[in-house]
């Protein structure tokens, strides 16, 4: 399935996520705090794979919904997790890739 979003979308909660990963093959999901520098970085990055990727990418503060720092083991951020068909498939945390870096990633090629 094509990704239908051409930029990231931002999740609230958990429900939200579990939709999410639930409705699309492919779901980069970066995790990330308010006054974080390097989430900030990572906006543009996440925008250019969200255009140039079939993933759906998306953003979420995982302090509005406590219970997934645990179960996603969230230690820093941003914090990228790859779903392919609902499972979650890889991790990357604590730093800012380039678009390239993040590009592999999501195909795999990590």
């Amino acid at each position: 399935m094509a990704a239908t979003h051409d930029r990231p979308v931002s999740l609230s909660n958990r429900d939200d996520l579990d939709e999410l990963v639930a409705d699309h093959d492919r779901v980069l999901v970066e995790f990330h705090t308010e006054g974080c520098g390097k989430c900030k970085a990572m906006e543009p990055v996440l925008s250019a794979v969200a255009r140039t990727t079939d993933a759906v990418v998306a953003t979420m503060n995982p302090r509005d919904d406590p219970v997934l720092v645990d179960e996603y083991d969230v230690r820093s951020v941003p914090k990228l997790m790859l779903f392919v068909d609902g499972e979650l498939v890889a991790t990357r945390e604590g730093e800012v890739p380039s678009v390239d870096e993040v590009q592999a990633f999501v195909s795999g090629e990590n």
